[in-house]
């Protein structure tokens, strides 16, 4: 008898575990969660805790209730002026209304989808209102907010909420790209030629200028130097003038013997008349 009961209780005991699993379900801190009863809802949990379900019949489908991020694709964009940019943008959003969540779209792929859609139309409304440059430059914060104000109601209806939206990159198509780098070289090509030939002209002016006060600092220069050297002359003159004022006999006798010192080297051979002054003091006196 006892062998007969100890099957059943087992089996019974096994039977009771599998059902408490099955009633059983847990809802962590980064998630939400709605019952459905073949496949309509029962209740929606939002609070991270133990809950129960009916066994079999009951089944729970979960949802994040953490920010999620979606990047988008990079898509080209027109701008007022026509001119082509490639935008790369990404968005936060998260689910608010796990049920419509649920009926509307069922996957986190479908959801980031659904988002593309919705943020890139708006997105290429918001940029075709604003020229090239104030997309670069200015706008770019105030665009993002005006397309994720314009984007939420839309999301909305997907039971998302979307928190904000940004560029991640903006750049210019390749094929544009390889134009604007052609056309921003020529500008630098042609900007360094200016420089160059600027500097060419100043260093021209530069030299002009040092050579001509080179020629005038050389041109004074020469000026003092003969009046320092007229002066000089003068001076001697005067001195040599007012020393042979004084013994005319002796320096006409130094100059003799200088004349003599020019004129008779080694070896010198000199024919002059006897009554040459030259000789008058070479004589021999008795």
């Amino acid at each position: 008898m006892r062998k007969t009961i100890l099957p059943l209780v087992v089996f019974v005991v096994a039977i009771g575990i599998a059902l408490v699993m099955q009633a059983a379900y847990i809802v962590n801190e980064r998630q939400q969660a709605i019952v459905l009863q073949f496949g309509e809802h029962v209740r929606t949990v939002q609070t991270p805790g133990l809950y129960f379900k009916i066994p079999f019949i009951q089944n729970v489908f979960y949802t994040e209730s953490r920010i999620l991020l979606a990047d988008g694709r990079p898509e080209e964009y027109l701008t007022l002026d026509k001119k082509r940019l490639l935008v790369d943008h990404i968005s936060r959003w998260r689910i608010v209304d796990p049920l419509v969540y649920y009926q509307r779209l069922r996957t986190e792929e479908v959801a980031v989808a659904r988002l593309q859609q919705v943020i890139a139309s708006q997105l290429r409304e918001e940029i075709a209102r604003h020229e090239f440059i104030t997309v670069i430059r200015e706008e770019r914060e105030a665009i993002m907010e005006n397309v994720a104000r314009a984007s939420r109601p839309a999301i909305a209806e997907f039971g998302i909420e979307l928190l904000d939206v940004r560029i991640k990159r903006l750049d210019l198509p390749s094929e544009v790209q390889e134009s604007v780098f052609a056309r921003m070289e020529a500008e630098r090509n042609r900007i360094a030629l200016r420089y160059r030939a600027e500097g060419e002209e100043a260093a021209r002016q530069i030299r002009a200028q040092a050579d001509k006060e080179r020629e005038i600092i050389l041109a004074t220069a020469q000026e003092q130097a003969e009046r320092i050297r007229g002066e000089g002359d003068a001076r001697a003159t005067a001195i040599y003038a007012a020393a042979y004022g004084e013994d005319p006999e002796f320096y006409a006798f130094l100059r003799r013997l200088e004349a003599y010192e020019r004129i008779l080297g080694d070896g010198a051979t000199l024919v002059l008349d006897a009554e040459s002054d030259l000789l008058r003091f070479l004589e021999s006196t008795k």
